[in-house]
C-alpha cells in the first residue's frame, strides 16, 4: 500500500538529538526531515521504490509526527517535480543539471521545491538549511554553490512576487515538451496524453499526477457500517465524508499522519483503498458463499474486498507470485478478521496445469494484472521516471498470457474480470479486444476507463467484464 503523505509541517521541529540545555543553530533547526527526504532521494535515483525509500529513512532517523509529515511532503514533492526542478537547475546553475554532481542534484531539488511549492517554509529557512545539510553531508566545498542557485532563484522571482512554480521559467516552444515541463512528466507520457485526451482533460490529468492523492477507507461491513465509522472517526477529531457511488467507501478530508493510529484500524473496522480501486471487486457481483479466484492477489485489497462481500460462507483463492507481499495480505486479512481467504504463491499462468481440480471451479475471477501503473503517479511519484514505454511489450504478453489461463477455469455463467491501474490503451482496450478475437465466443459486458483528473477523483484504473459462452 502507498505511503500516505500527511500534511507538511510550516515550522518543522528540532532534531530529537539537540541538547534540550542549548538552542540549536538557525541553520540546524528542521535538519532531520530534510535529511531523511535527502536520502530518500538518492535511495531513488539508485533505483529503489519512493515509499520504501522513505520508509527506510525514516527508521533509521525517528521524528516526531510533524517532522515525518515534512520529510514525506518534501521527498515526494521533490520526485513528482523532478523535471521542472532540473529547469529551475539548469537554468540557474553553472552546469546542467544532469551533470551536477547526483547528491548536489538532489539536495538543491529539496531546496528548490521549498522555495518553489512550500508557501509556509520561509524562502530563509529553505535556503539556510540546504547549505547546512551540504556542509554536514560531505558536499562541503558545494555549499557555496548550493546558497548560489538558490539565492539566484529567489532574486529572479522577487519582482513577480509569484506564487507559480513556473514564474520567471521559460517554457519550451514545442507544444510536447511544454505540457511535459509545466506537470513534470517525460515526453513520452507527455506526447501520449495529448494523443489520447482533449487538452483540458489531458491538463486535468497533468494537475492530477502532482496533486497529493486523497486517503480513501472501505469499510469492512463483515464488523461494521459506513455511518459508524464516520461516527467513530468524528469522535476522534478526524473529519471524513461518504463516498457518494461506494457504498463502503469514505474519504478523510485533511491529513491523518500514522494511518494505524486512527479509532478501528486496529479492530479490523476498515482498510485503506482508493476510490478507484473500491470499484473493482463489485464487478464480479459475488454473492454469499460463491467461490472466486484473484489471480494477482498481493498486496490483497481486492480479496479482502471479495472476502467482505462474500461472507463467511464464500472463498477467496488469492494467488501471487510474492510471497512476502502474500505475508501483508495475510496479516491484513485476519485483522479483518476473515477467515474464508486461501493464500497460495504461484504463477497464475500455470494454474490450470498444476491445479487441474480448478478447472471450471470459481464463479468469478479477477485478474488485476501487472501494469505500468500509469494511473496512479500521484501516489507513486517515481513510476513516471523508472517506467520504459519498451517495458510494454513484456507486460503486455504476460497481460495476454494470464487472461488466456483463467479461460478453463471459470465456471459456466461466470464473470471474468480484467483490471489495471493504468490509462495506457495497449495494457486495457487493446488487451481485450486482442483477447476477444482469440475467444470468440465469449461477450464483453463491461468496459470502463477511469482518468485522474475526473470529477469523482481517485486513481486511473481500467476494468473490463467478460462472459464466457452459455
Amino acid at each position: 500500500m502507498p505511503t500516505p503523505m500527511p500534511t507538511p509541517s510550516a515550522s518543522p521541529s528540532a532534531s530529537p538529538s539537540a541538547s534540550p540545555s542549548a538552542a540549536p543553530p538557525a541553520a540546524s533547526i528542521g535538519l532531520g526531515p530534510r535529511r531523511v527526504a535527502w536520502r530518500a532521494l538518492q535511495a531513488v535515483a539508485a533505483g529503489a521504490w519512493a515509499d520504501a525509500a522513505l520508509e527506510r529513512e525514516l527508521a533509521r532517523l525517528p521524528l516526531a509526527p510533524a517532522d515525518r509529515a515534512l520529510a514525506t511532503d518534501l521527498a515526494y514533492g521533490a520526485i513528482r517535480q523532478r523535471r521542472l526542478l532540473d529547469a529551475w537547475l539548469s537554468a540557474h546553475g553553472r552546469l546542467p543539471a544532469q551533470r551536477q554532481p547526483p547528491k548536489l542534484r538532489w539536495l538543491l531539488h529539496l531546496g528548490l521545491y521549498q522555495l518553489l511549492f512550500m508557501e509556509r517554509v520561509p524562502a530563509a529557512a529553505a535556503v539556510s538549511t540546504t547549505v547546512e545539510l551540504a556542509k554536514q553531508g560531505g558536499l562541503g566545498r558545494l555549499a557555496s554553490v548550493a546558497n548560489g542557485v538558490l539565492r539566484s532563484v529567489l532574486r529572479t522571482r522577487a519582482p513577480l512576487a509569484a506564487k507559480d512554480p513556473l514564474a520567471a521559467l521559460p517554457l519550451p516552444s514545442e507544444p510536447v515538451e511544454a505540457f511535459g515541463l509545466r506537470h513534470s512528466l517525460p515526453d513520452w507520457i507527455a506526447a501520449a496524453l495529448l494523443d489520447w485526451l482533449p487538452a483540458e482533460r489531458a491538463e486535468a490529468f497533468g494537475r492530477a499526477a502532482n496533486a497529493p492523492p486523497p486517503l480513501d477507507l472501505r469499510v469492512n461491513r463483515l464488523r461494521a457500517d459506513r455511518d459508524a465509522v464516520l461516527e467513530l472517526l468524528a469522535s476522534a477529531g478526524v473529519a471524513a465524508a461518504p463516498l457518494p457511488d461506494l457504498a463502503d467507501g469514505l474519504t478523510l478530508l485533511s491529513r491523518a499522519g500514522d494511518v494505524t493510529a486512527l479509532p478501528g484500524y486496529g479492530e479490523g473496522l476498515w482498510s485503506v483503498q482508493d476510490r478507484s480501486a473500491q470499484r473493482i471487486a463489485p464487478l464480479l457481483e459475488p454473492k454469499p458463499g460463491d467461490r472466486h479466484l484473484d489471480a494477482c492477489a498481493a498486496p490483497g485489497g481486492k480479496s479482502t474486498h471479495l472476502a467482505e462481500s462474500l461472507g463467511p460462507t464464500g472463498t477467496v483463492w488469492a494467488v501471487d507470485r510474492a510471497g512476502s507481499r502474500l505475508k501483508r495480505l495475510q496479516a491484513n486479512a485476519l485483522r479483518l478478521g476473515l477467515e474464508g481467504i486461501q493464500v497460495l504463491e504461484a504463477d497464475a499462468t500455470a494454474l490450470p496445469q498444476d491445479h487441474p481440480e480448478w478447472r471450471g471451479a470459481f464463479a468469478g475471477i479477477l485478474v488485476d494484472a501487472p501494469c505500468s501503473g500509469l494511473g496512479t503517479l500521484c501516489r507513486h511519484p517515481d513510476a513516471r521516471w523508472r517506467f520504459e514505454p519498451a517495458a510494454l511489450e513484456e507486460l503486455t504478453a504476460l497481460q495476454d498470457r494470464l487472461l488466456d489461463a483463467m479461460v478453463p477455469l471459470l465456471a459456466p455463467g461466470g464473470r471474468l474480470v480484467y483490471a489495471t491501474c493504468s490509462v495506457h490503451p495497449r495494457e486495457n482496450g487493446e488487451r481485450i479486444a486482442a483477447f476477444l478475437e482469440r475467444q470468440p465466443l465469449w461477450q464483453l459486458a463491461f468496459e470502463r476507463q477511469w482518468w485522474p483528473g475526473e470529477e469523482k477523483g481517485g486513481d486511473g484504473f481500467y476494468a473490463a467484464v467478460l462472459r464466457p459462452p452459455a
